[in-house]
């Protein structure tokens, strides 16, 4: 949705195609961070964004890990936005596609799913799709942008092959009512081998229960009251609603995975996103590195979209641009699964693991951490066509 609304505001006609009829799905990543909030205000939509329902974390996100406090705080952020939004991800798309829509060059096909490529010899020229009515239909395009996730239809067509960094965890995913009295913002217990974070959702809290990778079956028969026990073990405040969890049901399994594409693009086509580069909720910063995949791409594609081709050249420099932020965040998410996530799912070291004690006497250190998180590395900023006043 970014890229396509930043294409369409410089003149480029583009389509995006989103498989179902509406936006009203539960995701489970929910934060806008600040490198987000930012773009929002270079493209004039910070007003209408601010005016969605949502909380924020201003401070600090608070963790406890093997009985190590660790806070990092966002209130030394630069610029305009200290803090980082939980906004429910359909309000904030449906913000975008309306936004897109008053551009003539764009256009949003709902309940249309992409099945597949069409090819000119060794070029993608477009993509097979399924419409609303369920026929099969060709559009030809001069680039497609693969923007479908990490189960990518159009990257399996292409045949692009990801280079996989394995996680030590699963993560189930379900939610506990939250009283107007209970702590606000994002906090995080990990003790005695098992995870939990907490992320305030306003009337409820969205609950990431974190398991060891491939667990989720020989847990689940375990039955439900030994997620509860362990929900009561981690936070014993919530021993009162507990029990509102009545069944595995209500429980939802992420399967963690950390890789990337060895190459993003081939003659005709560009991956970006997870479809590029699959990455741990650790930090919870996928969503934020996808919108500067799209930034950059628009960037660097809306001229020689509108001269009417684009090279391989220029999707390779997409890439380059992009490699170098998530190499260096998913990088990081590998030592911290491997320092902090793998010792304490496993529950063999009782104690804090080494650099969890590092963080909590460097004051500086978690500083860089908090910018990282809310910012990134290399962040990007809107190019000038795209740019508006609110």
């Amino acid at each position: 949705m970014v890229l396509g609304l930043l294409l369409a505001r410089a003149g480029v006609k583009v389509t995006v195609m989103e498989k179902h009829a509406d936006f009203l799905r539960d995701f489970r990543g929910d934060t806008v961070h600040a490198s987000t909030l930012r773009l929002l205000d270079e493209l004039g939509l910070g007003p209408r964004f601010a005016q969605l329902p949502q909380r924020r974390l201003i401070n600090t996100m608070h963790m406890q890990m093997q009985g190590q406090p660790l806070d990092l705080d966002l209130s030394r952020l630069p610029g305009a936005h200290q803090h980082i939004a939980l906004v429910p991800q359909w309000d904030f798309l449906e913000l975008l596609a309306s936004a897109a829509e008053t551009e003539p060059s764009f256009r949003l096909m709902r309940s249309t799913e992409v099945t597949g490529v069409v090819r000119d010899g060794d070029r993608i020229v477009g993509v097979t799709y399924r419409d609303q009515t369920g026929e099969t239909k060709q559009m030809r395009a001069e680039l497609t942008v693969a923007c479908d996730g990490r189960g990518s239809t159009v990257r399996s067509a292409v045949g692009l092959k990801t280079r996989t960094f394995g996680a030590p965890m699963d993560i189930w995913w379900f939610r506990l009512p939250r009283r107007a009295d209970d702590p606000s913002g994002l906090a995080g217990t990990f003790e005695s081998g098992h995870g939990i974070i907490l992320i305030d959702r306003g009337d409820y809290y969205q609950i990431a229960s974190i398991i060891p990778k491939g667990s989720d079956a020989e847990m689940r028969a375990e039955g439900i009251e030994s997620l509860r026990r362990v929900v009561v073990s981690l936070v014993p405040w919530l021993a009162d609603r507990v029990d509102t969890l009545t069944s595995f049901d209500d429980v939802k399994l992420l399967d963690v995975q950390l890789n990337r594409l060895r190459r993003w693009y081939a003659d005709g086509v560009l991956c970006i996103g997870d479809a590029a580069h699959a990455m741990s909720p650790v930090g919870g910063v996928g969503i934020n590195l996808a919108v500067a995949d799209a930034v950059a791409a628009a960037g660097m594609l809306a001229g020689p979209l509108l001269s009417g081709r684009v090279s391989t050249r220029r999707l390779a420099r997409v890439q380059v641009r992009r490699w170098i932020p998530t190499a260096i965040v998913q990088g990081a998410q590998r030592v911290i699964h491997a320092q902090v996530v793998a010792k304490a799912v496993t529950g063999d070291n009782p104690g804090a693991a080494p650099a969890v004690r590092v963080l909590g006497r460097a004051p500086a250190l978690r500083r860089l951490i908090a910018y990282m998180v809310a910012i990134g590395p290399l962040s990007e900023h809107a190019p000038k066509f795209a740019r508006r006043s609110p």
